[in-house]
């Protein structure tokens, strides 16, 4: 049964007062390599179908919420019954709102997207091409290739019929040698935007900069990160800027004294963080899907239209993820979480290597790794570096560094920018299979916070 017929007769079968049935489909294809051979490669299937009952009450509205995957046809009834079930159960629901309304999508009645290996038709041979290169310079590269294209159908009893098809990709490479380990990372659409010989080449760079060695203890450095750091940080930044939980005086985004943060400056330098449904290879869902209601999304509010928004507007806090029911409370406009992220405000545009050439002295960063929270209400995390510390001085890279703990809070370091780069299409690290579509600067911190020294290699 094709997903969007599963979601017909969950609503057919539906006794509920109102019914809600997202359907996700997704195929899956990988390469995996290790020690400059291909390990493995396949492709895989899946499938989940939500089924969210609602039952009115005097005092409000009851959701039941079940979720199951590879759903067959003689099976739907049961989730139904079950969703209807829970509702049954709970109380009415805190963030209850009218369903959202709307015809039928175009093309919801054509087959889900899928993926196969054909997706990496350009990117394996220039891979085959980096594995012997690699070879004969005695480096071995380690890493893996993913596309997932997911198909997402959402009906609703209220006539909503929204489809949205989703590709997301990533490829992560490190390589060894004589200079340690060095790492890169991109997120992709469909491959064939991804530079193998740029990322080799940037690698064998780092390692030929491991190939001496410094220690130096813990303490503040003036500290370049790239990219990818910057988007691990912004991202958990964006995670915790839920307004209800600023409202409820539990985050960093809480106002003394109650009420939120909006409207306060964050930033030292004129930075914008922004998330936009149309951002150009970063194309997320253009509506709200909701499998179950939390602090930050509910399930009433599946369908509702998404559209650009500004979190920071010129260093300024200017909107926090939103539901209906936290903007009733809030009193600030609806902004519901969108799935991408990015970082601007460099007024040169300056790229890695060029902030490099202007350090007299201090750090470069690969990625970070391990990162905790510590305290929601300064947002202060720590985690280790990874991958490559460089020293910098004289504006070249003169050896590899020992690996650090830090200790730094996101929304702190925004206040202490000394210099933003030119923002440009990144992978995080840590936080890499959750949120891949972020675009992000190169970021100067005169005095980052390397707590500790790290015995991680």
């Amino acid at each position: 049964m094709r997903p969007q017929e599963a979601v017909e007769r969950a609503l057919a079968l539906s006794r509920a007062d109102d019914c809600v049935v997202i359907a996700d489909e997704a195929s899956t294809a990988n390469l995996r390599w290790a020690g400059n051979t291909l390990t493995t490669n396949g492709v895989t299937r899946s499938s989940r179908l939500t089924v969210i009952a609602l039952r009115h009450t005097a005092d409000g509205v009851a959701a039941g919420v079940v979720s199951r995957s590879a759903v067959g046809a003689d099976a739907i009834e049961d989730l139904v019954r079950a969703a209807e079930a829970d509702a049954a159960g709970n109380e009415p629901a805190e963030d209850a709102a009218p369903l959202v309304d709307g015809g039928p999508a175009g093309g919801w009645d054509d087959d889900p997207a899928e993926t196969g290996i054909g997706v990496f038709e350009g990117f394996a041979p220039a891979l085959g091409e980096a594995f012997a290169a690699a070879q004969a310079a005695d480096r071995r590269l380690y890493g893996f290739a993913n596309h997932v294209l997911t198909s997402t159908f959402v009906g609703s009893s209220t006539g909503l019929r929204a489809r949205h098809d989703q590709p997301t990709g990533l490829l992560e490479l490190n390589a060894k040698g004589a200079g340690g380990s060095a790492w890169a990372g991109v997120g992709t659409r469909d491959f064939t935007d991804v530079d193998v010989p740029a990322l080799t080449g940037d690698l064998a760079r780092r390692l030929e900069w491991g190939a001496r060695r410094v220690d130096l203890p813990a303490g503040r450095y003036e500290t370049i990160l790239p990219p990818s750091a910057v988007a691990d940080l912004m991202i958990y930044l964006y995670w915790s800027a839920g307004a209800q939980d600023a409202q409820d005086g539990r985050t960093v985004f809480s106002a003394p004294g109650g009420g939120t943060r909006v409207g306060e400056r964050l930033a030292s330098m004129p930075v914008t963080l922004s998330s936009d449904p149309a951002a150009s290879g970063l194309e997320c869902a253009p509506f709200v899907v909701a499998h179950a209601s939390g602090r930050d999304a509910s399930v009433f509010d599946n369908g509702l239209a998404l559209s650009g928004t500004d979190w920071i507007a010129d260093g300024t806090l200017t909107a926090l993820t939103q539901t209906r029911r936290s903007a009733e409370r809030t009193g600030l406009p609806l902004t519901p979480a969108i799935d991408n992220l990015v970082l601007t405000g460099g007024d040169t545009g300056a790229s890695l290597e060029e902030m490099v050439a202007r350090t007299e002295r201090g750090l470069l960063l690969t990625c970070l790794w391990y990162i905790r929270e510590v305290d929601p209400q300064r947002l202060l995390l720590t985690g280790l570096t990874r991958d490559g510390v460089y020293l910098v001085e004289g504006g070249e890279v003169v050896g590899a560094v020992n690996n650090f703990r830090f200790n730094e809070s996101p929304v702190d370091l925004l206040s202490r920018l000394s210099e933003v780069g030119g923002t440009r299409p990144t992978l995080p690290r840590e936080w890499s299979d959750y949120f891949t579509r972020a675009a992000m600067p190169p970021l100067r911190i005169p005095d980052f916070n390397m707590s500790t020294v790290s015995q991680a290699s």
